[in-house]
């Protein structure tokens, strides 16, 4: 089959590999697509811990496809097009524990369904604990931002959307935003959420960009016994913090990224129904298709963010 190697840093290359074989409990799956993550860039540009070459398919996360093998004991038919938790899957072929694909509905059929960011941003509004009414600062208009605003905003708060974009302050509108905020001057900003919120601040601010400037202005933008939740990914390297700040206003700090298997899944499962439903359309946020051999394009895009770019994806069939 063929995947995608990360070679060296900023260079990926598509290879013959052998196609993988599903063991006990596993399922392999003929992938359709799988979106491109944020978090796909640092390692492609060189993390200085990272090795090459790297696993085949590596970096993809964000799949979805049709089932097509099945080791002994997993209980799912040959055909079943599914969502799916895994870790190679810029390929054409990737294997998971059956435990961690799920159907998709009929609903859903035809459409590209990149399950794994979604069900982040599921995880994440669960425990910002937003409720109706509130000021929620969303730091951050990219594909998480969009879907937490949205999430958000249907939720019934009062969202104040602040990017460093103009038309990631356009899309925080249609998406339900209240209030944007152009993510240009640190004092500026604080000032202006000051006002607005009457000089309380915001109950729940969420920090959706992985920088240390966006995570020091949720810091000073979350009010008294407010929640700071942190989103972004950081993993360029340590982050200094405000603690004394923090300590003061006697806020709550979440990192909401989830590692519990069962919680994954159960974001994923909802993440299906929110779309099938419609509740969340996702589809104007796919703005850049890519083939398997365009993936260091992809991770151009999605790091340079051209004009009207939001998520890539990757589509294999």
């Amino acid at each position: 089959m063929q995947a995608a190697v990360l070679q060296a840093p900023g260079k990926i290359s598509v290879e013959q590999v052998p196609v993988p074989q599903p063991g006990a409990g596993e399922v392999r799956v003929r992938i359709e697509g799988c979106g491109v993550c944020a978090s796909n860039v640092e390692p492609w540009e060189g993390q200085e811990w990272s090795s090459w070459p790297g696993a085949p398919g590596g970096l993809g996360h964000e799949a979805w496809g049709v089932v097509d093998a099945v080791g002994s004991g997993a209980d799912i038919a040959i055909g079943t097009r599914v969502a799916m938790l895994s870790e190679r899957a810029f390929a054409a072929y990737d294997v998971a524990p059956v435990e961690k694909v799920v159907p998709l509905p009929s609903a859903l059929d035809g459409q590209p369904f990149p399950g794994e960011p979604i069900a982040c941003a599921v995880n994440i509004f669960r425990r910002s604990q937003i409720e109706a009414g509130q000021w929620v600062a969303i730091i951050g208009i990219g594909f998480l931002g969009a879907v937490l605003t949205r999430l958000a905003s249907e939720a019934g708060a009062r969202v104040i959307a602040i990017s460093r974009r103009d038309e990631s302050l356009e899309l925080a509108r249609r998406f339900g935003a209240e209030v944007t905020v152009p993510m240009i001057d640190h004092y500026k900003i604080i000032g202006q959420i000051g006002q607005l919120t009457g000089g309380t601040f915001c109950p729940r601010v969420i920090e959706a960009v992985g920088k240390q400037w966006p995570l020091d202005l949720a810091g000073e933008l979350v009010g008294f016994g407010g929640r700071l939740v942190i989103a972004g990914y950081h993993q360029d390297g340590p982050r200094q913090v405000n603690v004394q700040n923090w300590n003061w206003k006697g806020i709550d700090v979440v990192n909401a990224h989830e590692r519990d298997p069962a919680v994954q899944l159960r974001g994923l499962r909802e993440a299906i129904d929110l779309v099938a439903s419609g509740r969340l359309d996702p589809t104007p946020l796919y703005t850049g298709r890519y083939t398997l051999d365009q993936l260091d394009e992809a991770l151009a895009a999605t790091r340079d963010k051209p004009g009207g770019f939001v998520k890539a994806l990757v589509t294999l069939g």
